[in-house]
């Protein structure tokens, strides 16, 4: 028999490490207007603390973070912690009346939630409206003490964040579109950690420079923060390993360029391995709705060797035809999950709930006496198994689930499309009103704790053939299977990966196709599942999931904080 002395020196020995390895990490959000200069204008924002991109965190796997957000601006504000799972914390996930109602201007509100299981880039937006253009930030998570990445240590980490940019008051924007029922106005330009570039007018110098020693190795964590913009990304003559993506890590994948849509990130390293000199990193959008417009410019940074002259044209990469699919879809399907990696998690063998879930565009009928600007005199809308989902306005979905109110949401989201047709036939389904108009209302799906739900995302030819970047909240997935078409459970299982597949929080379900992603649902608590395309998502284009209590207190969702805004 072990000595029971020693034992519990050991027992306390780890607890105090394990203590000394976890910290509290707390900032202060000051969320108020801020007058920038960009493309030739002076241009009133929404920012935190002053800075566009907003403040970067920096934690540890294990820590808690507390950010206390002071709503000093004119709207009303929420914060999401993208990607966090919020185990058991679902109170602080953030988006606007799914989880909490909002901040109003004028009040505060802290968020406190522990980071657990989770290595990598995330990072937080705000979640009312179209605020994100302006107000998101880096989350970055680096191993506890004492660990290490599953990679070569790089020389530097180098955050980049791709964004979107509108010489114009983007809640004017996002209103003008809602009241009018057509599409919004695209955007004036894509930016790089902030700066146009100098492709753009009176940008010559805002640009992002990126530094670097020959020989070195740089961790690039790359974000795209923007609201419709789905970007292909490359630097001229260099390539890419990629390690992670939504801070899940991969088996190293080399390539040349990367396609990252809205919502994901993307954690890779850069070799410094080239000749002395500039070199261009370029971004720019990937598009495949034929006849709706979008911004078709080009952001560009530079990277700069020590020691190149400074004087010279950089060397600007070769960038894919904007509706390129073929290279777009290359990266997302090549990607495999690092098995039996920091927080491998296996992929659930049994299935409790399977869903086919129908994803697009569509129309709602005009207001009476009204004219609007959709097609055919209607307006978009936009939809999941056509329910197009309008959140509650008199109490948030968590604490109706919370406290069993009734009369704010009902459980019968379909399983399936109530009509099955050929989903990519745009020909077919363009005329066919039974497609195209979804009813407006907030339905959800009950699981009970611990199921596990195998999802296939289809997406539909309605309108228009789409890229829909589908973002979980408060658990990640894995990615089973992708395709094109339609899919054929008869065909299209046996592409299933059950071994090592990606793990994701965002998925971009293939334009003109398919992806099937199955997740257990073991944090109790109400998570809404939604296109990270911000127009889409203004148009009805999610679903919610409430997760019922587990049978232990240690699984079983706790009080409501006491500053919990109030509807």
């Amino acid at each position: 028999m072990r000595n029971p002395v020693l034992l519990l020196v050991g027992v306390l020995t780890l607890m105090v490490a394990t203590t000394a390895s976890a910290a509290v990490v707390e900032h202060t959000f000051n969320v108020q207007n801020l007058t920038v200069t960009r493309l030739c204008n002076r241009q009133l924002i929404v920012a935190v603390n002053g800075s566009f991109p907003g403040p970067r965190i920096r934690v540890r796997e294990g820590d808690t973070l507390i950010v206390h957000v002071y709503n000093k601006s004119p709207y009303n504000l929420t914060v999401h912690w993208h990607g966090v799972y919020q185990k058991l914390s679902c109170w602080a996930d953030g988006p606007n009346m799914i989880t909490q109602c909002p901040i109003l201007p004028g009040n505060k509100y802290t968020y406190k939630f522990k980071i657990s299981g989770q290595e990598g880039t995330l990072w937080w937006h705000a979640h009312v409206s179209w605020l994100r253009a302006t107000v998101h930030g880096a989350l970055i998570i680096r191993p506890k003490s004492g660990h290490k990445y599953p990679f070569p240590k790089p020389h530097r980490e180098v955050t980049i964040i791709l964004g979107e940019w509108w010489n114009a008051d983007v809640m004017d924007v996002e209103e003008e579109a809602v009241t009018s029922g057509g599409l919004p106005n695209i955007s004036d330009a894509f930016t790089i950690n902030g700066w146009p570039g100098d492709l753009y007018p009176c940008s010559q110098n805002h640009m992002y420079k990126l530094k670097v020693e020959p020989g070195k190795t740089y961790l690039l964590r790359i974000v795209n923060t923007a609201l419709n913009g789905q970007l292909f990304y490359k630097i001229a003559n260099h390539n890419l390993t990629v390690f992670a993506i939504d801070a899940a890590y991969t088996k190293p994948y080399v390539t040349d360029i990367i396609m990252i849509a809205p919502g994901q990130t993307v954690d890779a390293l850069l070799v410094a391995d080239q000749d002395i000199g500039s070199y261009y990193m370029a971004a720019s959008p990937y598009s495949t709705s034929v006849g709706i417009p979008y911004d078709n410019n080009t952001t560009r940074g530079v990277v700069v060797y020590d020691g190149a002259p400074p004087i010279g044209k950089p060397l600007m990469p070769t960038l894919p035809a904007f509706s390129d699919t073929a290279t777009a879809y290359k990266l997302s399907s090549s990607l495999k999950g690092l098995k039996d990696g920091p927080h491998w998690a296996q992929v659930p063998k049994n299935v409790d709930y399977k869903m086919f879930v129908t994803v697009g565009l569509g129309f709602t009928p005009c207001e009476a006496n009204r004219t609007c600007l959709g097609p055919k005199g209607t307006k978009l809308s936009a939809s999941m198994n056509n329910q197009s989902f309008v959140p509650p306005k008199r109490m948030s979905l968590l604490q109706a689930f919370y406290s069993n109110v009734d009369g704010i949401y009902t459980t019968d989201f379909p399983v399936k499309p109530p009509i099955e047709f050929d989903y990519t036939n745009a020909t077919i389904n363009n005329y066919n009103p039974a497609f195209l108009f979804a009813p407006k209302v907030t339905k959800v799906t009950k699981l009970k704790f611990n199921s596990t739900v195998e999802m296939v995302l289809q997406n539909t030819a309605i309108i228009a053939v789409e890229n829909h970047p589908m973002h979980l909240h408060g658990s990640n997935f894995h990615v089973l299977a992708q395709g094109f078409g339609n899919y054929n459970p008869s065909k299209h299982r046996e592409m299933f990966n059950l071994v090592d597949p990606q793990i994701r929080n965002t998925i971009g379900v293939p334009a003109g196709g398919w992806a099937v992603i199955r997740f257990t649902a073991d944090n109790p608590g109400v998570w809404i599942m939604h296109c990270h395309l911000d127009a889409h998502l203004t148009y009805g284009l999610g679903t919610v999931f409430m997760v019922e209590n587990g049978p232990t207190p240690e699984t079983t969702l706790p009080l409501p904080p006491v500053d919990l805004p109030n509807c």
